[in-house]
């Protein structure tokens, strides 16, 4: 099935619920702060979970099981989407968030959630433009010396350690990117975390 389909596919079965909830079959309008809440809570849930899978999961598992210069190009394509989706989901968050709960109205509890999604939208975009760039460049960099001393295809850190040790340039640019990197990690780090904050608050919210 091709990425149209699927997305197809994902928003009739959103029109079917939409159409079939009981606030649709019993009400003969439906108001603007119910289509701002689903879409606080479609694009949070997608954010929270897109940045779940990549931090904790995905990223680990390609790690552990791909040749390390295909895992890097892989990244450095996947990253910039990854950036880019979930920036665009914290946005509508706190677009939609921010009409739900106008500032001067708010309450303490609320503004404090509206600064946590801010700051995962902000943490997004420093990752996107600043961060991700320079991890990418350094890292097309050091591929380049390490294709010079044969290694690279191998999983694993194991070859770039033993190499680095004799080969200061690799010493010098594995610190170099290891420091943008733990930047980068850091960014998105806080980012989920903010995230996670305000999952609690939804959490408390909800009534099942």
């Amino acid at each position: 099935m091709g990425w149209l389909s699927r997305f197809i596919a994902a928003v009739a079965f959103l029109a079917i619920g939409v159409i079939f909830s009981p606030e649709t079959l019993t009400s003969k309008s439906t108001t603007l702060s119910t289509y701002l809440k689903l879409a606080h809570l479609l694009s949070f849930s997608t954010a929270f979970g897109a940045a779940l899978w990549v931090t904790f999961i995905g990223g680990i598992i390609m790690f552990k099981n791909l040749p390390r210069h295909q895992f890097g190009n892989l990244q450095s394509k996947m990253f910039p989407a990854y950036f880019s989706m979930v920036g665009a989901c914290c946005a509508i968050s706190v677009a939609s968030f921010g009409y739900l709960h106008p500032w001067k109205t708010s309450s303490t509890t609320e503004r404090y959630q509206l600064g946590f999604l801010l700051s995962s939208f902000a943490f997004n975009l420093t990752n996107l433009f600043v961060f991700t760039p320079m991890t990418i460049e350094m890292m097309k960099q050091r591929h380049k010396v390490e294709r010079e001393s044969n290694i690279g295809e191998e999983v694993g850190w194991s070859k770039n350690v033993e190499v680095a040790k004799s080969n200061p340039k690799l010493k010098a640019m594995n610190k170099k990117f290891g420091m943008i990197h733990g930047l980068s990690s850091l960014a998105n780090i806080m980012s989920f975390g903010s995230l996670a904050i305000h999952s609690w608050y939804l959490a408390g919210k909800i009534d099942l």
